[in-house]
């Protein structure tokens, strides 16, 4: 979703039955529409100008001028999201880099000679294989691009591992990946916000999609009946009745067709007020926490709600976070206080998996973060909730020394509470003098607090903090007898720091 709070544009989809007629004339499209693409971008990487093709382009594939567009557009798109990419990803593999040599002096250390170690010098040496490939790509600003995924491209080196009998097979399903979709641009100046497909309202209440082929085709028209949006109808009639710009897509999967439209959403009024306070959301790969507080920053409740989506398939995990999503907006418009999250930095989440054990480092990659928060903000938008991100820097650690224990709360709503703190721009400064962190065995850690540097930012002092909690429960668990599987609640480890 845009970031835009004022401008938005949501995707809707169904499916449409199609005749085998119909259907040939579909793939006939997608197949034209895939081979235009890859004609123009091989033209493109030679440095020739996509406007000035397009001439060339509607006598040569005998496709119209909205047509050329489309194929352009999306072209120039993943072009660019490519391009914004690339700086991102050299940054991550710069990280996970650092991060394995770490763990691979570690090893060295503790298990020279061991399988595991030869295994960590094995993913460092292609991680940095990869960097060497992004860094050259981005030095030659070339934009490299695999139509049908990378992954069905390798699969043909692999046929066994990939269900595959033959390379005949791989290379059907390969054509068929690559043309196996086309894109029909809209226009709110165009019949229906898009000549190149246009929706017409049937007397049973179901839409009629005229959709424009291309100039090889026998008839220019062909026409998809019986279409209705399970979620969505509404806002696509809406747009439909405001003449709104409405881009199609049609994708063909194992099942028959699809139709995705995009449409630009109407503003909705903001029911949210920051005056009345803010409600903090701390995302977790097993629950979103909330922490509601006033204005004046105090602790009035908040909610623990489960979000497990390790072990589930993709529209497994996309509904158990839409159902968190859900209840997470009903709390939020009940109290009419804005939502708070923080600005989390993906590539950064992703490198931290390379010192974590295998079981964490699964149930991290498997919460989508950024779906999460995408679901959070496609919803808040029609709830008119606002939607407010602030730095995550020490949040858990505050939430740990400041709020967790004073409130009898876990650490992650204490963190919870100084999102929403943060946004409304109160103080930081630490509490109490001696911390209680709860640990994850049932027992706790305590250690005093260095003394506050009011000349620096308080960060600094709570950066200190941090180092000290970890180094306090690194030593916790190194004094726990082997026999115990728990910690008791009696214990109790005192750990002096220098400020």
């Amino acid at each position: 979703m845009p970031g835009n709070d004022n401008r938005q544009v949501f995707t809707y989809q169904t499916r449409v039955s199609a005749t085998p007629e119909e259907d040939q004339e579909l793939r006939e499209y997608a197949v034209l529409f895939g081979r235009v693409e890859r004609t123009l971008y091989g033209e493109m990487q030679k440095g020739a100008d996509a406007n000035r093709l397009k001439s060339e382009y509607l006598v040569r594939f005998a496709i119209t001028a909205r047509q050329f567009n489309a194929v352009r557009i999306q072209l120039q798109g993943k072009i660019e999201a490519i391009r914004k990419l690339l700086p991102v990803q050299i940054e991550h593999l710069r990280t996970k880099i650092g991060k394995a040599k770490k763990v691979i002096s570690r090893l060295s250390r503790q298990l020279p000679g061991s399988s595991q170690l030869h295994q960590r010098r094995r993913r460092l040496a292609r991680l940095e294989r990869r960097l060497q490939q992004r860094e050259a790509e981005r030095k030659a600003d070339q934009v490299s691009l695999c139509f049908g995924s990378k992954k069905l491209f390798h699969a043909q080196f692999h046929l066994a591992e990939n269900g595959l009998q033959s390379h005949a097979e791989w290379k059907r399903a390969w054509i068929e990946a690559r043309s196996n979709q086309f894109f029909v641009l809209g226009s709110k100046d165009e019949t229906g916000g898009c000549q190149g497909c246009v929706a017409t309202r049937d007397p049973d209440g179901s839409y009629s999609l005229r959709v424009r082929l291309p100039n090889t085709a026998m008839g220019r028209h062909l026409v998809l009946t019986g279409v209705r949006f399970a979620y969505g109808q509404e806002q696509f009639e809406e747009s439909l009745a405001c003449r709104r710009a409405l881009s199609y897509r049609f994708q063909r999967d194992g099942k028959g067709w699809r139709v995705f439209v995009s449409t630009e959403a109407s503003p909705v009024k903001r029911m949210t007020d920051r005056r009345l306070g803010a409600i903090g959301l701390d995302l977790n790969p097993n629950q979103l926490v909330l922490a509601e507080v006033n204005h004046c920053g105090n602790f009035r409740g908040g909610e623990h709600i489960p979000c497990v989506t390790y072990g589930k398939r993709r529209e497994q995990a996309k509904a158990v976070v839409g159902d968190a999503v859900k209840q997470v907006m009903a709390i939020a418009v009940r109290s009419r206080k804005p939502l708070v999250i923080e600005r989390l930095d993906f590539a950064k989440k992703k490198a931290a998996l390379e010192n974590a054990g295998s079981g964490r480092a699964r149930m991290l990659s498997s919460f989508a973060y950024r779906q999460a928060i995408q679901s959070l903000r496609a919803a808040a938008f029609r709830a008119g909730v606002e939607v407010l991100e602030v730095s995550p820097a020490y949040t858990s650690t505050i939430g740990a020394v400041n709020y967790a224990a004073r409130f009898g709360i876990s650490i992650h709503q204490g963190a919870a509470i100084a999102i929403a703190r943060r946004s409304l721009g109160l103080s930081e400064r630490p509490t109490v003098r001696v911390a209680r962190v709860p640990t994850r065995r049932g027992g706790h850690v305590t250690l005093p607090l260095p003394a506050r540097n009011r000349g620096r930012h308080v960060w600094s002092l709570w950066s200190k903090v941090s180092r000290q909690i970890r180094a306090a429960l690194a030593a916790h668990v190194q004094l726990l007898p082997a026999s115990v599987g728990s910690t008791p609640a009696s214990l109790c480890i005192q750990t002096s720091c220098a400020t």
